[in-house]
């Protein structure tokens, strides 16, 4: 209703016009004759008034056609919606139309093909990356069997360069996923000790090489969560305390209730992040400048940590004090036991 009277004010002028020419008409009128001039200057002004009225909203709505045809023929330029725009605008916009039609299907046409580029990409890149899996593994057949053959520096090698690999191809794969047009997370019910325990297993050798006395203080607790996407959270945070360690170092896993939701708490004693950083530790290609480490860093573990958490529908917070260590903390959403359930 808003948009017709809008419509119907536009063509006021025309309207003051009429009722103008009603004026001229009716003085003419009482010039003529003087006892008729009431009667028929008001059913003039009338029948102008309902003219208008009629030939507003037939114009109207051939507008809201046009409008239609337009939008139409916008969100799918293809010729037949361009011939029923055309039909319904005037003559002049038909050029315009035809110029407009052939630019949008080829930018459609170029869209569509970028669009199947992207995909062959993701593809080879997630190929490639699980194809990098089987060398990964047989590296780490030789470290379980053959460990005792290896001196303890070789070992250390070996796992540093295994550890380094597994997180490079995970951060690629998880960065093509989270990109991706392709959502493949699988929420389920999971038990958050178990799937750490699977991560600190994983880095175990790291973590004793350096000392860490790690403090698990989880236990049954279950949440709903990607477990893929999970153990990527939990190696890309073990991975930085283990990177930016200091001496004796310790390594706590803790969870608590705060605020209807459970949380998650990895806290580490290690060189910790000025607090000028921490806003800024989740962008893309942020290292900050402390620490030689830093310096060969990537910036991209917190940067997809906090992208594949959001898509998890999972919260990310970081406390650190430099030189004390550094806290990072999980949010998972709090559900009700009649809620997971299924059924």
């Amino acid at each position: 209703m808003k948009k017709r009277l809008q419509g119907i004010w536009q063509y006021l002028p025309w309207l003051l016009l009429l009722l103008g020419l009603d004026v001229f008409a009716g003085l003419l009128l009482w010039l003529a004759d003087t006892d008729a001039f009431r009667a028929v200057l008001a059913v003039l002004v009338l029948a102008t008034v309902l003219l208008f009225l009629v030939v507003c909203t037939v114009l109207l709505q051939g507008e809201e056609k046009r409008r239609q045809a337009f939008l139409d023929f916008l969100e799918n330029p293809e010729e037949a919606q361009e011939t029923r725009f055309v039909k319904k605008a005037p003559p002049d916009w038909r050029e315009p139309a035809a110029i407009l039609g052939e630019d949008l299907r080829n930018r459609d046409e170029k869209l569509r093909s970028l669009e199947e580029q992207v995909r062959d990409y993701e593809e080879y890149v997630e190929a490639w990356a699980h194809e990098t899996k089987t060398p990964l593994s047989l590296l780490i057949l030789i470290l379980d069997n053959r460990r005792e053959e290896l001196s303890p520096q070789m070992a250390f090698r070996l796992d540093y360069i295994r550890s380094r690999l597994q997180e490079s191809v995970d951060q690629m794969l998880f960065y093509a996923r989270m990109k991706s047009v392709r959502k493949d997370y699988y929420l389920e019910r999971l038990r958050i000790r178990e799937c750490a325990e699977e991560v600190l297993l994983d880095y175990r050798p790291l973590l004793e090489e350096k000392g860490f006395q790690v403090q698990n203080f989880l236990s049954g607790e279950t949440v709903y969560a990607d477990r893929r996407g999970l153990r990527f959270l939990l190696g890309q945070i073990i991975s930085n305390a283990i990177k930016y360690s200091k001496e004796k170092p310790v390594l706590e896993l803790s969870g608590f209730q705060e605020e209807g939701r459970w949380v998650l708490s990895i806290r580490d004693n290690g060189a910790g992040v000025p607090g000028c950083d921490l806003p800024y530790i989740f962008e893309k290609g942020f290292t900050g400048d402390v620490g030689g480490g830093r310096k060969k860093a990537t910036g991209m573990g917190l940067y997809l940590a906090k992208g594949i958490a959001g898509e998890m529908n999972l919260a990310l917070e970081a406390d650190s004090v430099l030189g004390e260590g550094f806290e990072m903390k999980i949010l998972f959403p709090c559900v009700h036991e009649k809620e997971q359930e299924p059924g």
